[in-house]
């Protein structure tokens, strides 16, 4: 609107006649006088109705909450005692000439302003479009364009090239269900929307692109939970040629990860120092063995110490405790004041361990000077004393134990160092802290399918390139092979996946044959890609970024749908929209299906 003047800027225009235009947030009689209270999206501006001004005050009197208008009017600083310091226009008012009704507004299924009541997540999904008008959702799009601008801006500057990729793909084994789109031209064939732009930018690469990116749309049928979204997410996806080990990506965009932290989201950065690893100033590079064995996971969250301690040999010998002796793996955490946790907390604990595969959860509270336990009989002195000087607990500690296989235990013990740290508030929401996980095994051992499958993608290089592959013959020597792949980590999440990537045929041929696919499924699937590496495709390396789920940490958001404008609720359904939703019988015949 021509010479509209949002709500934020009339404290710079007193004694001057603006129009202003927006939502009416609320409405006042107050002695022959009506006051509103106008909204736009940088704030509020009240706006002063005279009876004199009789069409406007006539009008003014049939406004409700929500309806649209536009005011025309003086504006005066407001009276000793009646400035509001809560708002940014507080300490003025616009006197109303004219007042101009827009659009009217029927009563609001949702009250998106009443921030102590609002609704379920079902209702505010429903009718997002009364759910962003919220200040918090207003700035959390703003956040989001801001977030954008600064990654175009830093990658520009380092001479990265931004291309766009196709949406319609076809079905490539990234790990995840494909959402596949009938071709109505080629019937009984599909495309897929891709799961990440991964075979495209490694084209690019050998097209002779040095640098690429893009906030990249990406598609994947996987269950939704609070770090992931159902269905589509963004990523930062970059690729450099000639990048030859994964160092040379994570070097480039280490920085980028850091100002966003700070600058963007105004959090301190975790203070190395006190880490056992890194050099304590840039982000230390853990290897994936060291984060299993260390924190239990492979996304470890490093605010908070609380370490796996090895225990296995203080039980080598002969011990009367069953539960010890028959384990592959002893291991404990030490928990600080955990000695004050009740009988019903504690069960709550050994509710989680057995989520994760444990018959239970054994533990020892220190207390005056005592080591008490339903465990410590069977225990000896010499053990109890192994116990509390490797773990180093004193007097309101706990040790929380897991004796099983390796992975369960480390499965098990990363988890309740993760539920300790939430408990006892040890998550600090000031601080951020980064890591790189790196040196992930090429193969992994897949339970459900009992054979070998890929730990990662098959993408990657593996270091010792052909020859690791050509002296691996076991099942325990492929799963030796480390792939030069690596994730980052904020915070106990992963935001971050990369490598160098295979750019030559033999290996990749390898690559799947170690695993039983026979040469002409790698070319019916990687055709393409196959093809390029014939004609001179250079070394190159890169990675892809989690733009949500970082948006969600630096913002402090517990849910990632919170980051969107419109997102699909917990079952994968968009309740505004009606989708996914039954489609014309006609629609389905023109595509053969």
């Amino acid at each position: 609107m021509k010479n509209r003047i949002l709500a934020v800027e009339t404290s710079k225009k007193v004694g001057e006649n603006i129009t202003v235009a927006g939502w009416v947030h609320s409405r006042r009689d107050h002695g022959g006088l009506i006051f509103i209270d106008l909204r736009d999206h940088t704030g509020l501006v009240q706006l002063v109705i005279n009876p004199d001004k009789k069409d406007a005050f006539s009008l003014a009197e049939s406004l409700r909450d929500e309806f649209v208008v536009r005011a025309c009017g003086v504006v005066a600083e407001r009276g000793e005692g009646l400035k509001n310091p809560n708002i940014a226009s507080g300490d003025v008012e616009i006197v109303v000439d004219n007042l101009e009704i827009l659009n009217r507004a029927e009563t609001l299924p949702i009250q998106p302003f009443a921030e102590d009541n609002q609704a379920g997540e079902e209702l505010r999904f429903k009718y997002r479009y009364l759910d962003l008008r919220r200040p918090k959702m207003q700035n959390m799009l703003k956040k989001r364009a801001e977030m954008y601008r600064r990654i175009h801006e830093y990658m520009d500057n380092r001479d990265f090239i931004e291309i766009q990729t196709p949406i319609l793909a076809n079905s490539s084994p990234e790990g995840a269900r494909d959402f596949l789109i009938p071709s109505r031209l080629q019937e009984g064939k599909f495309y897929a929307l891709p799961q990440a732009p991964q075979q495209f930018k490694q084209l690019l690469m050998v097209g002779g692109v040095p640098r690429y990116y893009q906030l990249a749309a990406c598609f994947r049928d996987e269950d939704p939970r609070a770090d992931r979204l159902y269905g589509e997410f963004y990523q930062l996806d970059l690729e450099m040629s000639f990048a030859e080990n994964g160092e040379e990506v994570r070097t480039e965009v280490e920085p980028l990860m850091k100002q966003l932290a700070t600058d963007f989201a105004g959090k301190k950065l975790l203070d190395l120092s006190d880490l056992a690893v890194g050099d304590g100033s840039s982000i230390p590079r853990i290897s994936y063995r060291d984060a299993m064995e260390t924190y239990g996971s492979d996304k470890p969250d490093l605010r908070f110490g609380m370490e796996l301690i090895e225990l296995t040999d203080a039980f080598a010998e002969e011990t009367e405790f069953g539960v010890f002796k028959n384990a592959e793996c002893v291991k404990a955490i030490c928990v600080k004041n955990g000695a004050s946790l009740s009988r019903k907390q504690i069960d709550n604990f050994t509710n989680i361990a057995k989520s994760e595969g444990a018959g239970g959860l054994a533990y020892i509270t220190y207390q005056d000077g005592e080591a008490k336990s339903p465990i410590a009989k069977f225990l000896s002195e010499k053990e109890l004393a192994d116990i509390q000087q490797k773990t180093g607990a004193v007097d309101g500690d706990a040790v929380f134990f897991g004796a099983d296989s390796r992975s369960v235990v480390n499965a098990v013990l990363g988890r309740l160092r993760n539920e300790f740290a939430s408990h006892f508030n040890l998550k600090d929401p000031s601080v951020v802290a980064f890591a790189w996980i790196i040196d992930f095994p090429f193969y992994e051992w897949d339970e459900r399918s009992k054979k070998l499958d890929f730990g990662h993608n098959p993408f990657s290089m593996p270091k010792g390139g052909l020859q690791a592959l050509e002296s691996a013959e076991t099942d325990a020597e492929k799963l030796s092979i480390v792939a030069d792949q690596f994730d980052m980590v904020m915070n106990g999440y992963e935001i971050c996946s990369g490598g160098v990537r295979n750019h030559n045929p033999a290996v990749l041929y390898k690559v799947f044959g170690l695993l039983g696919f026979s040469e002409s499924y790698v070319e019916e699937k990687f055709g393409a890609m196959l093809g390029a590496f014939k004609y001179g495709a250079p070394p190159h390396a890169g990675c892809a970024f989690g733009v949500d789920r970082i948006l969600m940490e630096l913002t402090d958001e517990q849910n990632v749908r919170e980051t969107l404008a419109f997102p699909k609720n917990g079952s994968g359904v968009d309740v505004m929209m009606n989708s996914p939703s039954v489609v014309d019988p006609a629609q389905l015949r023109e595509l053969g299906l």
